[in-house]
């Protein structure tokens, strides 16, 4: 295995800890099409209607997860995206960890800014997904990838 492939592995196997202990379930699915994306889309309105998430926190969720799930494609290449049904005490909630294995995020403070963008876009789209969301969490490496940990709790 390559140093790079190995940092790789590793990489996504520190990340898999988000959520661990609150975890009552977790679904793979891959990110290498738009119809990936689509079917991310459906997956995760399912697992918020289970949990009875208000509409317009469902509405939130999938529009946060099809922003990311987008970045990871267009910018990470493409890679996975693991949907977890969450428990805290009384809460259940919805989780989504994705991850890459692309160039990294050299600027992370600045990437999160409303505007900035590589790509040509609005530039909305981690800040974006970051306001959709209870809890959002960030990490990239420079030629290892990146991941990002969104939380949404029924209330």
């Amino acid at each position: 295995m390559s140093a790079a492939l190995n940092n790789a592995v590793v990489f996504e196997s520190e990340l898999l800890e988000r959520h661990r202990q609150d975890r009552t379930e977790r679904t793979a699915l891959p990110l290498r099409s738009d119809e990936d994306v689509v079917a991310l889309r459906k997956h995760v309105r399912e697992r918020a209607v289970a949990i009875a998430l208000s509409l317009v926190d469902q509405t939130k969720l999938v529009t946060a997860a099809s922003e990311l799930a987008r970045n990871t494609l267009k910018y990470g290449g493409g890679g996975m995206v693991y949907l977890d049904a969450l428990t805290d005490g009384f809460r259940k909630g919805v989780g989504l960890i994705f991850v890459d294995n692309g160039p990294g995020i050299p600027d992370l403070e600045m990437a999160l800014r409303d505007g900035y963008t590589t790509g040509g876009g609005l530039g909305l789209g981690l800040g974006g997904s970051k306001r959709l969301v209870d809890e959002f969490d960030i990490d990239s490496r420079a030629g290892e990838g990146t991941a990002v940990s969104v939380v949404k709790w029924k209330r």
